[in-house]
């Protein structure tokens, strides 16, 4: 059998399973992206007292912890984590409320005279970005002042940045974001969790909770993003909202990133 023959019938056994596997993962994207559509046009009230009070003047940020419903305390969710973290360090950890118009808990805060709403989704991960949407209309916040906290399997744990923007790089709870917002404007702040080693799937690595000695890493990882995110929500605007500049569309700042590894 000569090497050329080998090939094509690799081929034509591997091609097959290949075009399934696409085709699997196409209508999962098709159906998430239906499902966004129809949580999305599900009806909700316009802002009311007190967050329309609240927010009356000044820009609005959002933070979002993405994360599993439920899950709290797996490296999946360890964008809630920090968002807890970020609440107890206000001082306003006891001000989670549901907020069923935005599918989610929110506390509305304020950080050097900036308007801030911490936002942790109630809907699994892949559709999160139903509850950013939702939540980003209620408050009147534009994409380009959105945060999103999440993990980043590409980082060890130890290591977190901040990036400005750019795909959802496999992420699924930030490509429901970008499809729900329809742009990719959004800030990150991505907290490594490392990969799996062995023969862990990375499925049950990332809906895995953090051993004991990876816990004594996380408690700094938390102070340092903490750190970071009120870093990043205390700096000044450079320059004035104006209606000639409207948020950017996908991909417009995909290669403006700022890193701050930790």
């Amino acid at each position: 059998m000569t090497l050329i023959t080998a090939w094509n019938r690799f081929r034509r056994f591997v091609s097959p399973l290949v075009n399934k596997f696409l085709s699997f993962v196409t209508m999962r994207r098709l159906l998430t992206r239906v499902l966004h559509r129809v949580l999305l046009n599900e009806s909700f009230s316009p802002v009311m007292v007190p967050e329309a009070e609240v927010h009356s003047h000044g820009r609005r940020k959002l933070v979002v912890g993405l994360g599993n419903p439920g899950m709290e305390g797996t490296r999946h969710s360890v964008g809630m984590a920090v968002l807890g973290a970020l609440a107890a360090r206000l001082d306003v950890a006891d001000r989670w409320r549901g907020d069923k118009q935005v599918s989610g808990e929110v506390i509305v805060s304020e950080i050097q005279h900036t308007h801030v709403v911490l936002l942790r989704p109630r809907l699994l991960m892949n559709i999160n970005g139903v509850s950013v949407a939702k939540a980003a209309g209620k408050y009147g916040v534009r994409p380009e002042d959105i945060l999103l906290v999440h993990d980043e399997l590409d980082k060890p744990l130890g290591k977190i940045n901040i990036k400005l923007g750019g795909s959802a790089r496999g992420h699924n709870g930030v490509r429901s974001c970008v499809d729900c917002l329809q742009t990719d404007v959004m800030q990150r702040l991505r907290v490594g969790i490392g990969r799996p080693t062995g023969k862990t799937s990375v499925e049950r690595h990332v809906l895995g909770r953090f051993s004991s000695e990876e816990r004594k890493v996380l408690d700094s990882v938390l102070v340092q993003s903490v750190d970071l995110l009120l870093s990043q929500l205390s700096q000044q605007e450079s320059k004035p909202d104006s209606p000639s500049s409207p948020s950017s569309p996908a991909g417009g700042r995909g290669a403006a990133q700022k890193r701050t590894e930790g």
